[in-house]
């Protein structure tokens, strides 16, 4: 009898066990199948560096010349700071490199990517799924370890969706081109209001994937490059982008994740919040600094509908926060509720890599 209970238990948690990791596939939310470029072609498939044949970097599709290549210094005197991984992909003129992923029609999706640049030229890559499609800029570097992550988001409009990253051939060097690192893919939560709180993912827990050995945190395209945006409920409307950060790897005020605001005035959040027209109502956010070297004067500006408030925070670099508020009256039945940092920073030992203010915590709410 107890054999046969024994048996009945762990017949039980077999199906529980499988019917979990059947769920847990059902949602992505993780690197691509070789998304960090570490199965290698075969040897003869490779020319150098330059990979021959259309399948032959496992996992992926590659037209034009796409070049397997590792970190550290390069025989044309190049250096690649590949700092996820030991290998990348490096995408030539016109050269394009895809793979096809399953997902949910109808649902959002993010990517997030490790690109850079290899020449000090103009690059652009072009990331496209699902029929959107975007063309980033990566001249300017963020992080002076190779270290940038950006993040691009789409609406899936079939179960199946071909996720492409393109060189256009901008160049004027052929040989130039960016280096791409690690790929991953996240299905974003559906949004939800927090009980007493107008804002939507106010807190920023709801965001891109981040890779979790090695994070300089996430890029936030703006939306003249990303019209669906990788941070739910938030519209990035700069020039520049703005950063999500997390708290494995950052100092952040409450919760899970915060956002970085790198750009100084050329990077902006907002978002537009159901309100009644005459109604008085509280804002009130924090701030603070990421841990991360980032020094000196900040100042992020708050404004919600016709009302501003300016807020200053001296940082040291090694964490802190503060909250401010702001009441408003709101004029029309849509508000919105904006945020940038007013000056320029970049890390005290290391002025090649840009850093701001962090923000988290956002509520609104009728007085």
């Amino acid at each position: 009898m107890t054999s046969i209970v024994f048996l009945c238990v762990l017949l039980f948690s077999t199906i529980s066990n499988s019917q979990a990791a059947t769920r847990a596939r059902t949602i992505l939310d993780g690197p691509l199948a070789n998304g960090n470029f570490e199965q290698a072609p075969k040897p003869s498939n490779l020319k150098n560096t330059v990979i021959i044949g259309k399948y032959s970097l496992p996992k992926w599709v590659i037209s034009g010349m796409v070049e397997y290549v590792s970190g550290g210094p390069q025989p044309s005197g190049f250096y690649f700071a590949i700092p996820r991984g030991s290998h990348a992909a490096r995408l030539g003129n016109e050269a394009t490199i895809s793979q096809n992923v399953n997902v949910k029609m109808g649902r959002v999706y993010s990517l997030t990517f490790a690109a850079t640049r290899t020449c000090a030229q103009d690059e652009v890559l072009r990331i496209s799924a699902s029929g959107q499609s975007s063309d980033l800029p990566i001249q300017t570097l963020y992080s002076s370890d190779g270290g940038d992550t950006y993040a691009f988001a789409f609406n899936a409009t079939s179960s199946r969706v071909t996720v492409t990253f393109h060189n256009p051939g901008i160049q004027e060097d052929p040989a130039c081109g960016p280096l791409l690192d690690a790929v991953a893919i996240k299905e974003m939560k559906p949004l939800r209001y927090a009980k007493g709180n107008l804002v939507k993912n106010g807190g920023f827990e709801n965001g891109p994937f981040v890779f979790k050995n090695y994070s300089t945190g996430v890029l936030l395209l703006p939306k003249i490059h990303d019209v669906i945006s990788s941070l739910p409920g938030w519209i990035i409307e700069s020039l520049k982008p703005a950063k999500y950060i997390d708290s494995k790897h950052f100092s952040v005020p409450t919760g899970l994740a915060a956002i970085e605001l790198v750009g100084g005035r050329e990077t902006a959040i907002a978002q537009i919040i159901r309100t009644v027209p005459n109604k008085v109502y509280s804002l009130s956010f924090t701030i603070g600094d990421a841990k991360n070297d980032c020094h000196g004067s900040m100042m992020v500006e708050a404004f919600a509908d016709k009302e501003t408030v300016k807020v200053k925070y001296e940082s040291h670099g090694k964490g802190g926060l503060k909250t401010a508020s702001l009441k408003f009256k709101a004029t029309k039945t849509r508000s919105r509720i904006t945020f940038y940092s007013a000056f320029y920073h970049t890390k005290l030992n290391d002025y090649g890599h840009f850093c701001g203010p962090v923000l988290d915590d956002v509520k609104v709410w009728p007085i």
